[in-house]
């Protein structure tokens, strides 16, 4: 067992991590259903397009599907890093666009169970990677879990993916409720997807904004609508995204003038980036909770 001292563990990471600056976003929603890894997919995809060295962290542990939803065959995963067994270079597979496809492991029940505490080889493989990396794109669960929480604190801007739907926007009130309130979270974007039009995308934002507003005090900020799209439901079928498959779709047009919003976003002005913040975070979430790393 390795008992972790956050400050010398901080200061050896940064001595380690790649000193580029780091944009993290973590895209979530309160329930399944609504996109997001297809949001997750696109706008990683599209912001690579954009000319961003962009990595897709699989964060749905035990249940991955950014594999299957691009026709991956990767030959190790997330798994083969928390053992210890590989580095988070070996399991990188190129994705569309040579976004750094970090692939997860379906159906292993003992990694969904794992803790962010427990999980020093996925915070070692951050410190230790090489691949040029500018833009980190996770995606998580649905839901609330130790591993949605922790990822959401560790990255800079938390994507709340929504759809028209009253469990989707109640469910989404509540994720954005324990992130902010329980674990200090602030920086919430949401993303209004499948909406009949881009005044029904705003109206579902404004429903969620109101209630954020005024029984959260909370600001979150408007990233924009995809509209529901034909071309989404056939770019799955063939495995791809939607922006690479039909770059003209309204979607696609939608998805490109998302990623293009995220790219204007502030970025880390220092050396270290928020690769170190994102692992430090990771780091003081298993010290909070007085975990041992295995």
């Amino acid at each position: 067992m390795l008992e972790l001292d956050s400050l010398d563990q901080a200061a050896g990471l940064r001595r380690m991590i790649d000193h580029k600056p780091v944009q993290v976003f973590a895209v979530t929603s309160g329930k399944g259903g609504v996109g997001k890894s297809s949001m997750s997919i696109n706008v990683a995809t599209a912001m690579a397009a954009q000319g961003r060295n962009v990595m897709l962290l699989d964060g749905d542990l035990g249940l991955a599907n950014l594999d299957v939803l691009l026709n991956l065959n990767p030959r190790y995963h997330l798994g083969h890093v928390v053992n210890g067994e590989r580095t988070l270079d070996e399991v990188i597979v190129k994705g569309p666009l040579g976004v750094s496809i970090v692939p997860a492991a379906s159906g292993v029940q003992r990694l969904a169970e794992l803790g962010t505490a427990q999980n020093v080889g996925l915070i070692r493989a951050f410190s230790e990677l090489t691949h040029p990396v500018d833009t980190l794109i996770i995606d998580t669960a649905a839901g609330i879990s130790d591993m949605v929480i922790s990822f959401s604190k560790a990255a800079r801007e938390v994507i709340i993916v929504v759809c028209d739907e009253p469990a989707s926007i109640t469910d989404a009130y509540a994720t954005i409720k324990v992130l902010s309130k329980e674990h200090g979270v602030e920086r919430f974007h949401v993303l209004s997807n499948k909406a009949q039009s881009v005044v029904h995308g705003r109206e579902l934002f404004n429903k969620l904004s109101s209630v954020c507003e005024r029984f959260l005090n909370i600001p979150v900020h408007y990233l924009g609508t995809v509209p529901d799209d034909e071309h989404v439901l056939t770019s799955a079928r063939q495995q791809r995204p939607v922006v690479e498959a039909f770059p003209r779709s309204k979607a696609a047009v939608a998805l490109k003038s998302i990623a293009r919003k995220l790219d204007t976003l502030p970025r880390p002005k220092d050396a270290r980036g928020d690769m170190e913040f994102f692992v430090e975070r990771l780091i003081q979430f298993s010290v909070t909770n007085g975990m041992s790393l295995v």
